[in-house]
């Protein structure tokens, strides 16, 4: 069985209000989540503000339900002089089970910025 690579990063409930009629949780709001999760690690990393510059080519392998735990797991690839990469992996814990179902994954790239929203460097890691 394939195990989650990267640092957990963000655990949070698929309610009613994210699906549609049939029930399946909105895109959408599985990306929201995933740039939720890029920018807490990003912003840990860059101590500092950080905003989305790209997010590469995204595809959903299944569907995540009402009630699922969505869990993403973020793992920063690179880091550049105002860039950090980083690889977003989403899984659905399913409703009342331990069963564990990769949704999708997706490379993001988030942009340190400064008090004036001016790209600014990355510190060195401390």
């Amino acid at each position: 069985m394939t195990k989650p690579k990267g640092e957990l990063t963000l655990r949070t409930l698929a309610m009613p209000g994210d699906a549609n009629a049939a029930g399946d949780i909105f895109g959408g709001w599985v990306m929201a989540q995933m740039d939720l999760s890029c920018g807490i690690r990003a912003a840990e990393r860059a101590r500092g503000r950080v905003v989305t510059a790209a997010v590469k080519e995204m595809a959903f392998a299944l569907p995540v339900k009402i009630g699922d735990t969505l869990c993403i797991y973020t793992d920063i690839v690179k880091v550049g002089r105002t860039s950090i990469t980083l690889n977003v992996e989403v899984w659905a814990q399913r409703y009342l089970s331990d069963r564990m179902d990769k949704v999708t994954d997706a490379v993001f790239v988030m942009v340190a910025l400064d008090g004036q929203g001016s790209p600014t460097p990355v510190p060195p890691e401390s």
